[in-house]
């Protein structure tokens, strides 16, 4: 009888969780923190409501731009470096085989030339 085979299922939202918790923790730590230096200044709690909703709103649009901007950042480079590796693949295969083995040869990963 063939073994069953068994559905193994990970998590996958590990970069969404932890910039949502990044930016919960920096969203809600500023707004208390206004509110604070507000009370303590200001005589209507209307001031202070107003100020603490207004930082919110500034700090949510700031830390979207800041994620997107990261991201986007991120991607591009990762493209421009993998245009780079391929280009250097394929003008220089020598030595490219040379970096491949020298990396991939302590995790006993390297193969040989005639593979």
């Amino acid at each position: 009888m063939a073994p069953k085979l068994r559905i193994e299922h990970h998590f996958t939202g590990s970069d969404f969780v932890r910039d949502m918790v990044i930016g919960m923790s920096d969203g809600l730590t500023v707004p208390f923190a206004l509110a604070a230096g507000l009370s303590s200044i200001a005589n209507s709690t209307n001031i202070v409501i107003t100020g603490g909703l207004a930082e919110i709103a500034a700090g949510s649009i700031a830390m979207g731009l800041g994620g997107y901007l990261a991201a986007k950042s991120d991607a591009e480079h990762y493209a421009v470096e993998r245009a780079t590796e391929e280009r250097q693949r394929d003008s220089i295969p020598e030595s490219e085989f040379a970096e491949g083995n020298m990396f991939f040869y302590p995790m006993a990963l390297a193969r040989s030339k005639a593979a």
